[in-house]
């Protein structure tokens, strides 16, 4: 069984920087892919970033695409995702959740690295609030 557990979210204000990680503990030997999804104020759980066990492939919404970057270290039984986030807008606010599949890519195929049905376990989430 993978458990996550997210941290490093905070208030900060615009044009700040953030750095989250997630450790998914109980890891195979083998990886697995991960992501990180946000929900904000009154809207719908959303795509962030992803990448796989193998590090090959990596995706962003467009949102983000070039403010934040997603990394990972693979270690035996751990696996950690880091997301650095740069250049902070108000509606970058929201609780970020970190995801993992049970395989080192989604389950279904990449096609699904930004569907929620994608992952089978999820984190708690951290707050990340952005003041203008």
């Amino acid at each position: 069984q993978v458990q996550l557990v997210e941290s490093g979210g905070e208030l900060v204000q615009a044009g700040g920087s953030l750095r989250l990680s997630c450790e998914a503990s109980g890891a195979t030997s083998t990886g697995h892919a991960m992501g990180w999804f946000r929900q904000g104020p009154g809207r719908e759980r959303e795509f962030v970033a992803a990448i796989s066990a193998g590090f090959n492939n990596i995706y962003y919404a467009e949102s983000v695409k070039g403010r934040f970057t997603i990394s990972r270290h693979n270690a035996r039984n751990t696996n950690t995702v880091y997301l650095q986030m740069n250049s902070l807008k108000p509606e970058d606010t929201g609780v970020y959740y970190c995801a993992a599949a049970s395989t080192p890519y989604w389950r279904g195929g990449s096609a699904y690295h930004r569907e929620r049905s994608g992952y089978e376990y999820w984190g708690q989430g951290t707050q990340v609030t952005v003041s203008s």
